[in-house]
């Protein structure tokens, strides 16, 4: 394990083939300012920041998985490591000032464990694409 993080956010950042920077500094800004933490009534109002918080961000190309055909799914949408690793550097430089602390950081193309106790409802997918 890379990082160890009691009390923030898991980022499985996953790099498409045509994303751009300005694509990652849009995502490290939207989940940075994310209220997903509870405030003092127990609703979601509050963003990492917000609590001190920590974020632990792992490289994860699977996250492109198409199952169109087959059994077996196919990464070639994500990104080749030649794009992916500059953009993933680059969210990382972006989201860590917004975080308000160092990261935990996953090594890109590496066979890491990662284990995550979700503590609580929240599992979001962001894409940059579709931003909503």
């Amino acid at each position: 394990m890379v990082g160890r993080i009691d009390r923030g956010l898991v980022v499985l950042l996953g790099v498409e083939q045509g994303d751009a920077v300005a694509d990652a500094e849009w995502l490290a800004a939207k989940i940075a300012q994310m209220r997903i933490f509870a405030d003092e009534e127990g609703k979601m109002n509050r963003s990492v920041r917000e609590i001190g918080g920590e974020a632990l961000v792992v490289s994860q190309f699977t996250l492109h998985a198409s199952t169109k055909k087959g059994n077996r799914p196919s990464f070639i949408r994500a990104a080749r490591p030649e794009e992916a690793v500059p953009l993933y550097e680059h969210f990382l430089a972006a989201f860590e000032p917004q975080v308000g602390r160092p990261l935990a950081r996953g090594v890109f193309a590496a066979d890491m464990q990662v284990s995550l106790v979700n503590d609580g409802p929240v599992t979001i997918f962001i894409d940059s694409r579709q931003r909503e």
